[in-house]
């Protein structure tokens, strides 16, 4: 009786055992996993954080009477006075020929 006792003993030591390896393993995986996603989620976090400091220097540039004038010019074509606008017309070959 005593043999079976022991051997009931190991039986249950052995399977505890073996379902604490392979929670552990599973959870190795886990812990992987998600620090996997964190690292991805903090790269797009600085891209973000990049894109957001660029587009605020922009916000703060064109809050400027530089940054006005730019739009201003590239936009809408305007000029202040006294500046002189230069047209260039690009004419095609084609035309050239009728002329």
């Amino acid at each position: 009786m005593p043999k079976i006792r022991w051997l009931l003993v190991y039986a249950v030591t052995t399977f505890i055992m073996a379902v604490t390896v392979v929670t552990f393993f599973k959870e190795i995986g886990r812990v992987e996993r998600m620090s996997d996603a964190l690292d991805a989620k903090m790269d797009e976090m600085a891209e973000l954080t990049l894109k957001n400091q660029e587009l605020q220097e922009k916000i703060t540039y064109y809050s400027t009477p530089e940054g006005i004038a730019y739009v201003a010019t590239e936009e809408y074509n305007l000029v202040r006075p006294g500046q002189k606008i230069y047209k260039i017309e690009i004419i095609a070959e084609e035309q050239l020929r009728k002329e």
